[in-house]
């Protein structure tokens, strides 16, 4: 089945097609130079909501327990995933402040509940409210959700302060590489070709 209003272009060399449904399994590729330009996931919608909910709790043990703690010298202090947003408040480093408090939490918050709004809708054949510009939006936090570079920075943290202290890792830390590993697992399930495809048939 042809959708002629609807069409993709190839990320390597920008070549038009018009999308066209797929059966479970199948891959579109571009007929100019051969690229994977989309393919049909079984139970996409079933999977990647699981996997956003899943992501939405370990988002909420890694932003409710501690992240680390820090002991030298018998003086122990225990940090949260906000601490060191709010410490480049303190310092009035308020441009760096927030761009990991958006890198880090904002935008994978969004990213999830933007997925579940749209998605556990479609998935009983209603469409929400605003859902392609919120399904957009979803989108374009996947750039923006960083939180990969954010752990980064503290294994990188970690190295360095290993011979000064004793560093002690919390719940939150375990879970939010759990919500980085959850998160990206999501992302693989997603099918947005069949998002769209269910926006056009629900009126």
């Amino acid at each position: 089945m042809t959708m002629p209003h609807l069409v993709i272009a190839c990320h390597e060399c920008d070549l038009l097609h018009r999308l066209h449904s797929l059966r479970y399994g199948e891959r579109a590729k571009c007929s100019r130079c051969g690229a994977a330009l989309y393919a049909r996931k079984r139970d996409s919608f079933l999977h990647t909501i699981l996997l956003a909910v899943t992501s939405l709790i370990l988002f909420a043990l890694a932003n409710s327990f501690p992240f680390m703690t820090f002991e030298l010298h018998g003086r122990v202090q225990q940090s949260l995933l906000s601490t060191g947003v709010w410490e480049f408040f303190e310092r009035g480093m308020w441009e760096l402040g927030l761009l990991v408090l958006a890198a880090s939490i904002v935008f994978p918050f969004l990213k999830i509940i933007g997925m579940l709004y749209v998605l556990v809708p479609l998935e009983f054949h209603y469409r929400p409210w605003k859902a392609a510009l919120v399904f957009r939006m979803v989108e374009q936090c996947q750039t923006w959700a960083m939180m990969d570079v954010y752990l980064l920075g503290v294994i990188v943290a970690v190295v360095k302060l290993a011979d000064l202290a004793i560093l002690v890792p919390g719940v939150a830390l375990y879970s939010f590489v759990a919500l980085i590993i959850a998160l990206a697992a999501a992302d693989s399930a997603l099918d947005p070709h069949e998002v769209w495809e269910r926006m056009e048939k629900i009126r």
